[in-house]
């Protein structure tokens, strides 16, 4: 992997008022389908829903506003393998912080970490003690948010896992933990795969593992409720992932074109997959669920972050599962996650859990949605863990 440009730039959110006049104009002739049928979230975004959120996107939500206050959090670019890498850096002030990359997936976004980066950062000022404190570091995925966009085929996973213990090194930390839900617990199981030597251990709050032989003859409880999910998923709600992993440039002209048809492509799955009691606003604000709309939209990144999975989608969670993970590794099950992973079917990749938790509350996106479980699962899993 070539790193001859090894500068770190410091990078500020600043879109213009000509791109946001844009994005208005966009919404404001939203050319909009009938309603759905069944009168519910079954067929995907409501209508009326659609409708209230574009209202609310064209003359309530304040991008100025947002802006400011992510670009509160350091933020930087370096290129790696001649590709621009946008990430979140921010230092403890406690000398003893270890340093935790925390990767996230689709259709998430590095906003799914605002809420946990100053109790990680900052522990003494949030319920925690100095040993809790880490540096925080949130990449960018290749083709997401302001990352660049890969230009040839070749940037799935493994490179990216690659890509990752580069900027590490290159921020000056020889050794360090990994974080990841979704494609960023992909990233993070082949960061451990690899184990160049310099990831410590990881954590997931989405293991990827398949049933045991046991599972599938004689289910415990918890089995059946995993085998329910992973039935539930191919079969009503894998469709996202088969067009994104077979044609992801078709869908782009879409996605790239309309916002609310980003939107509604992004926002239908917080519905699906957070634990949200029927409605994603009892979890996450409306300005949480378009600032990671924003994320996709400012950069006309529609077809860019779905072709990770054209790349990776089956290597990731599927052919290579029956490679072992021999780093330590932590996993925080949440409930409402697309599948809730026992700890046997685990076991059979990962060869080294030293943390397992059950939690009570909680869906895919564990840091956006409970923010002070995620923090405190962190916390616990890498307190067991040496650097």
């Amino acid at each position: 992997m070539s790193t001859a440009d090894t500068t770190v730039r410091e990078f500020s959110i600043d879109i213009s008022e000509q791109d946001i006049a844009d994005l208005k104009r966009r919404l404001a002739n939203t050319r909009w389908p009938d309603a759905e049928t069944s009168g519910d979230w079954n067929q995907g975004l409501p209508l009326a829903y659609a409708q209230s959120l574009c209202e609310y996107w064209l003359h309530s939500y304040d991008w100025s506003a947002r802006q400011i206050y992510y670009n509160q959090f350091p933020q930087f670019v370096t290129s790696i393998d001649d590709l621009d890498t946008h990430f979140i850096h921010v230092r403890s002030v406690h000398a003893e912080a270890r340093p935790l990359l925390i990767t996230h997936g689709w259709p998430g976004s590095t906003v799914e970490f605002h809420k946990v980066i100053a109790p990680l950062t900052d522990p003494t000022a949030h319920g925690g003690r100095a040993v809790d404190a880490f540096h925080v570091i949130c990449p960018s995925l290749p083709g997401y948010g302001f990352s660049g966009k890969p230009s040839q085929t070749g940037w799935g996973v493994e490179r990216i896992a690659q890509a990752w213990n580069v900027l590490m090194q290159r921020l000056g930390y020889s050794r360090y933990f990994a974080q990841g839900g979704d494609w960023g617990a992909a990233v993070t199981t082949f960061i451990g795969l690899q184990n160049l030597g310099q990831c410590a251990g990881i954590h997931v709050n989405m293991p990827s593992a398949g049933p045991t032989p046991d599972a599938l003859s004689a289910p415990t409880e918890r089995d059946l409720v995993a085998l329910a999910g992973a039935k539930y998923y191919q079969e009503w709600g894998a469709g996202y992932s088969k067009q994104q992993s077979t044609r992801p440039q078709s869908l782009g002209y879409g996605l790239v074109d309309s916002p609310m048809g980003q939107a509604a492509w992004i926002i239908e799955k917080f519905f699906e997959w957070t634990d949200c009691d029927g409605h994603p606003e009892n979890v996450l604000t409306r300005e949480e669920l378009l600032d990671n709309v924003m994320m996709y939209w400012l950069n006309g990144s529609g077809a860019s972050s779905a072709r990770l999975y054209w790349e990776s989608f089956n290597k990731a969670f599927g052919q290579l599962q029956d490679q072992a993970v021999g780093v330590p590794t932590g996993c925080s099950i949440f409930p409402k996650e697309i599948v809730a992973t026992p700890r046997s079917w685990a076991e059979q990749r990962y060869k080294n859990i030293v943390y397992w938790n059950q939690l009570e509350k909680g869906g895919h996106f564990a840091a956006f949605e409970q923010p002070q479980s995620f923090v405190t699962e962190l916390r616990k899993c890498f307190s067991g863990m040496t650097l």
